[in-house]
């Protein structure tokens, strides 16, 4: 049996900031349990529930060498949906209502959680074939197993595997800083090894020495070998290209189930959601206050309102978007002006766009059972889970082709009668607002189409169960020739 430990910050149901949350969460329910025994270690945050945290139980604690002081470890445990999550305790680094701080002091939490995981592997009875470290968090594990724990006979022969979610996000400051919390010496702060741009990086340093690099999506994994996308990492990743593979993430289709959702007022299928969907998006027009009116053409968003999700485009041509037939609701919360504008675009015109400028789960839910389409104009996206809940949902997907989002939404090709969604390729706000009058004039005029397109989007399988065999494929490649 091979055996997996996933090394990330954050993990659902424990604690969530965005998308890394949901894998790491969710991909190890998913692996094949009579082939790997996969497992997860985080940190213990005090703002972790209360019902998980009581539910820890301790394994063993210690203390270590950090940052020119003697540190405490404690390690707990807890079995959640037949996996196995250690936690990293240490109050004095994860106190607090939120698990990110600011970069400063992150970077010295992060650099302690990659030493405290490297250490607690011999005292918990768990020597992992492979650690797969997921983000800058956990960057620095493949740089420790490199230095400071090789002389180890313990840690010969583990494998690495760094998987990036959003390479925007590196774990960087100035290489003096970094140096003195990290513990490293000059030799791993030059531009072949964690040094960019005169600053050290975390993320650059699991890049550098893992043994395998894999992202979110097929098509993110080619973007970030260019200089646009790359975030300064483009020629590394070239040159490691043939260690570095995309593989879409998934979402839980047990959890996502239009059929079992609690949060709908009418459950359905891709076999009835005509009727159904139509239910909920008068309960949904109803609470938000909008007209009620069954032949509007609502239009969710449900996002982070920053420039990365393409709200800047939105902002350029809102005033064509909220035509007389449309209504729009958008859920979330971000840049100020953003929140600002869909707040007066919502007093404006309060029969047709709702502004929600909060973050519900339950809401998130209607959204995608109610509306016909879901919007999402990324200037990037790694991956990209909304639109894999929208077509789950039955809630067809305007995209533009960017990473995840182009791997997953087939665009409609009225000719063939094909397609899952809609998509336009350049970063142009009247390009979007041609895609969305194509996508409502096919919603209008060719209905029989538009619930064909619904019913295909229901059907497609975007569930962790074919992202599990991918990474399985991906272990046994890495271990091959190495098992007892």
């Amino acid at each position: 049996m091979k055996k997996i430990l996933f090394a990330a910050s954050e993990c659902v149901p424990f604690i969530k900031t965005g998308g890394l949350a949901d894998v790491v969460g969710s991909l190890p329910k998913y692996f094949n349990k009579k082939q790997y025994d996969c497992r997860v270690i985080m940190p213990f945050y005090t703002c972790i529930p209360e019902k998980y945290r009581s539910q820890a139980e301790t394994v063993t604690h210690f203390y270590t060498d950090f940052n020119s002081r003697t540190q405490y470890v404690g390690i707990r445990k807890l079995v959640l949906d037949g996996v196995l999550i250690y936690f990293v305790d240490n109050d004095f680094y994860y106190s607090g209502s939120w698990p990110y701080i600011n970069m400063y002091e992150d970077i010295e939490r992060f650099a302690f959680y990659c030493k405290a995981v490297l250490s607690a592997l011999p005292l918990i009875d768990f020597r992992p074939d492979i650690i797969h470290c997921h983000d800058w968090q956990a960057g620095l594990i493949p740089v420790y197993l490199n230095d400071s724990f090789q002389g180890n006979p313990f840690f010969h022969g583990i494998k690495t595997i760094f998987t990036i979610h959003n390479i925007k996000f590196q774990g960087m400051w100035d290489v003096d800083t970094v140096k003195y919390f990290t513990g490293l010496s000059d030799y791993y702060f030059t531009s072949d090894k964690l040094e960019v741009n005169h600053n050290g990086s975390l993320l650059k340093g699991g890049l550098v020495y893992s043994d395998r690099i894999t992202t979110v999506s097929t098509s993110y994994a080619e973007e970030i070998k260019t200089p646009f996308y790359g975030e300064g990492l483009d020629g590394l990743l070239n040159a490691r290209s043939a260690s570095l593979s995309g593989i879409v993430n998934g979402i839980d289709y047990e959890v996502y189930n239009p059929k079992t959702d609690e949060n709908l007022v009418a459950n359905y299928t891709a076999q009835n959601f005509e009727k159904k969907k139509a239910e909920n998006k008068a309960a949904l027009q109803k609470e938000l206050g909008l007209n009620q009116d069954p032949n509007a053409f609502m239009i969710g968003i449900c996002s982070r309102l920053t420039d990365q999700k393409g709200f800047d485009l939105i902002q350029c041509v809102i005033e064509e978007i909220c035509d007389q037939d449309v209504q729009l609701v958008i859920l979330g919360t971000g840049e100020e002006r953003y929140e600002g504008m869909f707040r007066f675009y919502a007093g404006r015109y309060p029969d047709r766009v709702s502004a929600n400028i909060y973050y519900s789960e339950a809401m998130s839910r209607k959204i995608y059972a109610s509306c016909d389409a879901f919007l999402m104009p990324s200037l990037f996206e790694p991956c990209g889970l909304s639109q894999l809940m929208a077509l789950r949902y039955g809630t067809v997907p305007i995209v533009r082709e960017t990473g995840g989002l182009r791997d997953t939404v087939e665009a409609y090709n009225e000719y063939a009668n094909t397609g899952t969604g809609f998509s336009f390729a350049n970063y142009n706000a009247h390009e979007m607002l041609n895609v969305i009058r194509y996508a409502k004039s096919v919603f209008f005029d060719h209905k029989d189409r538009w619930n064909e397109m619904i019913r295909r989007g229901m059907t497609k399988d975007f569930s962790w169960n074919t992202s599990a065999r991918c990474y399985e494929a991906l272990y046994d490649d890495l271990t091959a020739g190495t098992e007892e």
